[in-house]
């Protein structure tokens, strides 16, 4: 249902006296700035302190109460929006949705006139919301923690559909509960998890040259990354994968993450770890196809490392194997 706002509250506004209605009105942005204010802000230029303005804001809404049955309508509204929310939502989204982006102050005021709604401040863990009662707050609190523990077990971001299965929630209660955690985010793929994950929310360069591989899923040369990632200069590029331990250098300028098995070094280390994997003599070839899957190299450098008599040693067979100190 669609609602002239200003009208509905200039209404409620016109029965208080010239001083009530003027902290109200300035208290909850009912103004030509539509900017709320503060007690102590109001006081100053009224010339008493931020306790007589919170009396003053009080015996207003007091004198108001009476007057909500003539309003029912709306507040029924109210109450069938966050029903289908389950019960929750975060403050900046149910102003804007039921207040147009333009009437959200107006809306703030109705839902603070009203016994059936009550407005939570926010926290650390928590933004802003309005909620229709503390069990339904409480409800939605346990779902994130939930999903909390589910994103640390798994590490893995998901998609909605995957998240409301087994949940017992609707898919919009589950959006309006994941809204009002400041833990849990969306990023542009349409992905859920947790803001500490660089999936989720990148910080900086090195991040979003993380999440391009994982897109790609395959080593790329620097100047590949820097040319998917919006306004980013190839050398800042390269000089952040070289300083973070999540990429590994597998070829002339050619990337790779460390967790799809890559290891670090040179590829004289690479042939080391091989040797002392196997844990016995390998041939040529079998370094060869070891290393090669580690370094986008040519065959000659391996070679032209396995010829360091420094490291390796060759047996009367033609196998390596590492030189003993």
């Amino acid at each position: 249902m669609k609602f002239n706002y200003q009208k509905i509250c200039s209404g409620f506004l016109a029965i208080l006296p010239t001083r009530q209605r003027e902290v109200i009105s300035r208290r909850f942005g009912l103004t030509d700035s539509g900017e709320g204010e503060t007690l102590e802000s109001i006081g100053k230029t009224l010339g008493v302190t931020r306790e007589r303005i919170r009396q003053i804001e009080r015996d207003g809404f007091l004198k108001l109460k009476p007057q909500l049955k003539q309003n029912q309508a709306i507040f029924d509204s109210f109450k069938q929006y966050l029903k289908s929310a389950g019960g929750v939502k975060r403050e900046e989204i149910i102003l804007a949705d039921l207040g147009d982006k333009k009437w959200g102050s107006y809306v703030s005021f109705l839902l603070s006139l009203s016994k059936d709604f009550q407005r939570f401040s926010e926290n650390n863990d928590f933004y802003a919301v309005w909620t229709q009662d503390e069990g339904s707050l409480f409800k939605a609190r346990k779902a994130i923690a939930s999903l909390i523990a589910k994103f640390q077990k798994t590490n893995q971001p998901a998609k909605l559909k995957e998240l409301v299965k087994g949940s017992g929630l609707s898919l919009k209660a589950l959006v309006s509960f994941l809204e009002i955690s400041k833990k849990i985010q969306q990023n542009v793929e349409g992905f859920w998890g947790l803001v500490s994950w660089p999936e989720i929310k990148p910080r900086g360069v090195k991040d979003k040259a993380y999440l391009v591989f994982k897109k790609e899923k395959k080593p790329l040369h620097f100047k590949e990354v820097a040319a998917l990632i919006e306004r980013s200069l190839p050398q800042t590029v390269h000089n952040e994968l070289i300083k973070d331990n999540r990429f590994v250098l597998v070829g002339r300028g050619i990337y790779a993450l460390k967790e799809w098995g890559y290891q670090d070094g040179f590829v004289k280390d690479v042939i080391l770890n091989t040797l002392q994997t196997a844990g016995k003599p390998l041939n040529k070839n079998e370094i060869l196809d070891q290393v090669l899957k580690q370094r986008m190299v040519k065959e000659n450098t391996v070679l032209l490392n396995l010829s360091n008599k420094k490291y390796f040693a060759r047996d009367n067979d033609g196998s390596y194997t590492i030189r003993e100190a």
